[in-house]
Parts: C-alpha cells; sequence; structure tokens
C-alpha cells in the first residue's frame, strides 16, 4: 500500500556486521548446546520525505540452535544462515517504499521475505555449505529481525522522538485493522484502533527479571565437574540467586524423559525455596508431543508437591515449532496452568492458529522482527491473551530493544533476561551506559538509563570496535 504522509521515511542504505560471541558455559537448546553465537548488527541509514538523513541500529544472536534445530552438523547451518543474512541485506537496501516501519516492515515481511525465503532453500544455497535440509521460517524471520529492528530506531532518530511514541496517528496512515482480522465471533475490533492501544499508556521503568536454569547448569555443588569458569560470576544456582537477588526462574526440561524433568523441578525448587525465589515456569524445549506427558507431570506435582505446582506460574511450548504439521489440541495443558506460545508464535497469524488448539499465552520476542512483536500483542491481548517477554539470550544492542518491548507490553510478569548469564563480557561497552540493564540487582533490571530518540541505544557513548562490514549498500 503506497503511503504519502509527510512523516514518512524510505531506507537508503544499509551495512551489516557479523560479531561473534562465546558462552562462558553452554546453554542447552532441546538435544543441542550452544557454546557461541554470531550476532548480526545492522546500520541502516533512511530518508525523510524532507530530504533530511538519519541512521538506526538493530541487532539479533543468530542462534542456529534455536532457530534450526537439527541432526545436521552446526557448521552449515550457522554458514547458511549468514549468508541468507546477507542477502537480506542487499534486498532491504533495494527497497524503494516509502512509509512507517510498522508499515514497512510489515509489507517486507509479507511480501519479500517468503520469496527471499523460498528462492533460497529452492536454490539450495541452504545446502551450499553442507545443511542439506530447509532453512526454517523461523531462522529466516530471525536473521531479518535485525534489520527491521535497525529501520524502527531510524525512524525515531529521524525524527527526534522515542521510537515508541510512533506507534499511533498522526504517525501511521493505517490502523490496526490494515494488519489484523479478529477471530470470527469474537467481537473484536480493529478498525480505528492503533498499535499503540495494545500498548501500555507509559512504559515501566523497572522489569523482574527472570533466570534461565539451563539443562546442563549445575543446581547443587555435587553436580560441578570441575571445569567450571573461575571469573568472578556465579555459577550455581543460589549464588545466581543470592548475589543477583532473584525472585523468578524459568527451568529448562528434556520433555523426553519424564522422572528426569520432574526431578530437575523439585530439585531447582528446594534451592528456590531455600533463597526466598517465588515464581518459576518450565520451558519443555518443544520436544513433547502428547499433552499427556505435560500432564501427568503436572498432575504427580499437584498432589505430591502441591507448593512447587503452586509456585508454577506458567508452562511454555512443549509442542513442536510448526502448528500447520503438528495441531495439538493443548486444552488439556493449558486447563491446568497457562499455556505459552513461543516458537511457534511467528506472527499473529500463528498466534490465532494457536488459540484455536487452546494455548492461553504468547511468549513475544524481538528476534521474530519489532513489527511482528508488535502485531502479535495487539492480536493476542484483544483477544484475552496473556503476553510474556522472553530472552533468546540478547547480549549488546540486543537486550535494549529486548527489555524495551516488555518494558511496554503487560507481561504476566517482568522479562526473562539471561545473556549476564552466559556471556556477560560481550556487553562491557553497552554496560558502561546501561549499567542497570546488564545486571540484576534486587531481582530487577532497570531502564532509567534508556532515553532519547529511536530506542534510546545511544550507541554514540557505548564505543565498541566493530570489524569489517560483510555488507554495505
Amino acid at each position: 500500500m503506497a503511503s504519502l504522509h509527510p512523516r514518512d521515511c524510505r531506507v537508503t542504505g544499509v551495512t551489516l556486521w557479523f560479531l561473534p560471541v562465546a558462552t562462558r558455559v553452554p546453554l542447552k537448546f532441546g538435544t543441542e548446546a550452544l557454546t557461541s553465537v554470531t550476532c548480526a548488527r545492522v546500520r541502516m541509514e533512511v530518508v525523510g520525505r524532507d530530504g533530511r538523513l538519519a541512521h538506526g541500529w538493530g541487532e539479533t544472536p543468530l542462534s542456529v540452535q534455536w532457530v534450526w534445530p537439527s541432526t545436521t552438523a552446526y557448521a552449515p547451518r550457522h554458514e547458511s544462515l549468514k549468508l541468507f543474512a546477507r542477502m537480506l541485506a542487499q534486498a532491504w537496501a533495494g527497497s524503494m517504499d516509502w512509509g512507517h516501519p510498522m508499515e514497512l516492515g510489515h509489507d517486507f515481511v509479507r511480501d519479500w521475505l517468503p520469496r527471499l525465503h523460498g528462492d533460497f532453500n529452492a536454490s539450495g544455497l541452504a545446502g551450499a555449505s553442507g545443511a542439506l535440509e530447509p532453512m526454517p521460517w523461523l531462522a529466516a524471520l530471525v536473521a531479518c529481525s535485525a534489520f527491521d529492528l535497525a529501520l524502527h530506531d531510524a525512524y525515531g532518530r529521524l525524527h527526534g522522538v522515542p521510537t515508541y511514541e510512533t506507534y499511533q496517528r498522526p504517525w501511521m496512515t493505517r490502523d490496526l485493522a490494515d494488519f489484523l482480522t479478529p477471530e470470527a465471533g469474537s467481537g473484536v475490533e480493529f478498525r480505528g484502533r492503533d498499535v499503540a492501544d495494545g500498548l501500555r499508556p507509559q512504559r515501566v521503568e523497572t522489569l523482574r527479571a527472570w533466570h534461565l536454569v539451563g539443562g546442563l547448569d549445575p543446581v547443587h555443588p555435587s553436580e560441578l565437574r570441575g571445569d567450571e569458569p573461575d571469573d568472578g560470576h556465579p555459577v550455581l544456582l543460589a549464588d545466581w540467586i543470592r548475589r543477583d537477588g532473584l525472585k523468578c526462574l524459568k527451568v529448562k526440561l528434556r520433555g523426553t524423559d519424564a522422572a528426569w524433568d520432574e526431578q530437575r523441578l523439585l530439585s531447582v525448587d528446594a534451592v528456590a525455596r531455600e533463597n526466598g525465589v517465588e515464581w518459576l515456569t518450565a520451558d519443555f524445549n518443544c520436544t513433547v508431543h502428547d499433552p499427556a506427558y505435560v500432564t501427568e507431570i503436572l498432575d504427580r506435582l499437584l498432589v505430591d508437591h502441591p507448593g512447587t505446582f503452586g509456585r508454577l506460574l506458567y508452562v511454555e511450548q512443549p509442542f513442536p515449532y510448526e502448528l500447520a504439521e503438528h495441531p495439538i489440541d493443548v486444552r488439556a495443558v493449558s486447563a491446568r496452568k497457562p499455556l505459552f506460545l513461543d516458537e511457534s508464535a511467528h506472527d499473529w497469524r500463528e498466534v490465532r492458529r494457536g488459540r484455536g488448539l487452546g494455548w492461553t499465552g504468547v511468549a513475544l520476542k524481538t528476534c521474530k522482527t519489532q513489527t511482528g512483536a508488535l502485531l502479535s500483542a495487539c492480536w493476542a491481548r484483544a483477544h484475552g491473551m496473556t503476553l510474556m517477554v522472553q530472552d533468546l539470550t540478547n547480549p549488546m544492542l540486543a537486550q535494549v530493544t529486548h527489555a524495551l518491548l516488555a518494558a511496554h507490553v503487560p507481561t504476566i510478569m517482568g522479562v526473562e533476561t539471561n545473556s549476564m548469564q552466559f556471556y556477560p563480557d560481550a556487553s562491557l561497552p553497552e554496560a558502561r551506559v546501561h549499567p542497570a540493564l546488564y545486571r540484576r540487582r534486587e531481582g530487577c533490571i532497570g531502564l532509567d538509563t534508556v532515553r532519547g530518540p529511536g530506542f534510546g541505544h545511544r550507541i554514540e557513548e557505548a564505543t565498541r570496535e566493530l570489524p569489517e562490514p560483510v555488507y554495505a549498500g
């Protein structure tokens, strides 16, 4: 849809960097362990109708194990995803459309990204480095998110205002009805409503922090192997809780070993109770295929360990990613605990599909694009679903936009934030500018320093030496 709004912008240039980050301890995703990640950092230049130029920044970890679960070796999947990101840089740089970032981002993901993704897989480029299976849509979406984030930041910087102030008229020409379709018979009406209507009237400045207990993380001293890092950061769960004043723990489970999963929850909860933790959530890592696996664990907890059951605030994505391929009726689980889509929540259409299957909540992530996260939030909230903002172990600039999303949507409680567990030193330049954002204190992170136009990165103050870009155009 063509836009003639005087506040429109158009992309005039894109620069892409790959920033490698190593973990201090492994992080397990499903059947794989992450020991390093490449972050895609994007600088996007835009022009306004009056000829003024501005640039914005976006960043996303290309977490291969999460976006592309497979038995194929890591290296070819990693190289394929980086190649696709370079192709996206060229496509965004060649965009000639005018509009608001919500409009441009929505249209790119709707019209351009499926074609680029399909062509990439059909051409065999996804297998050029040995990854012989097609690249999943989630991987394409995550690669696209850094560009989408940079566009939203650039727009705010162009006009000298925080980007979140622009998600309404008079900044936008389209309302929610141009992006979203309500569930038939729901009584929901999107015509005349703005994106801002689905957000908090005012952002919160402090967020309760959820700590991730990974599948490989030692909970008790008996689980120490002797090769843990000695870098001044905690290793054992109790030490993390005491140092950071944690009140919320997310527990990674296997989803393939019910006895292990139940014992893991009980083991973590024992440490939690001793140290004043109030809430747990269980993440089954998309490996469950039968709802009975989850309901039987929950029922045993209710009967034998009611305190643990009561502290379990919600359950996260036990079932496979693609809802169309795995249309599992999950009402038996959501009748017991709130059940949140995560990996499956690609966009609002998948959220709608999930709601029809019995899911009751949505875990939002900026790594699925800022545009998509906001539209999913608006659709879900209008239809009575609960929201959460989950981490992709976001370091550096990615942490800023991740926390900002959680500050602007009414989550069930706070935000998951765990980059300070797995690669704290990666964010040292940004942490000097935003100390409360990269270190959890009294169980919370703070956004008091995130100020100014765009997303308030204040990147000019966070001096970081960047490598040579992999694309500039």
